[in-house]
């Protein structure tokens, strides 16, 4: 079966239960991926880049890894991030 009448087995489905016809078959492909892509180009500008989902990844690594380190380095008396020397 063929895009075309694939469209008029749905056109007649349509009819049957009094709904609104389909679009004819290419006529929106363009239009919509065109709208789609200034839909996602308006998101990139409008959106802060720190309110990205890899930022907010990153920043909560960032801070995970710089909480666990101070942690760290509180725990074996270590000065100015420099990890602690144990003497023997």
């Amino acid at each position: 079966m063929n895009a075309g009448q694939q469209h008029l087995l749905d056109l007649y489905r349509a009819a049957q239960r009094s709904e609104a016809a389909p679009p004819a078959p290419g006529t929106h492909t363009v239009r919509t991926v065109r709208e789609i892509q200034r839909w996602h180009h308006f998101r990139a500008v409008v959106t802060a880049p720190a309110d990205h989902l890899p930022s907010r990844i990153r920043r909560a690594v960032r801070s995970a890894a710089t909480a666990l380190l101070s942690r760290e380095s509180r725990a074996t008396g270590s000065r100015d991030g420099a990890p602690a020397r144990l003497n023997s």
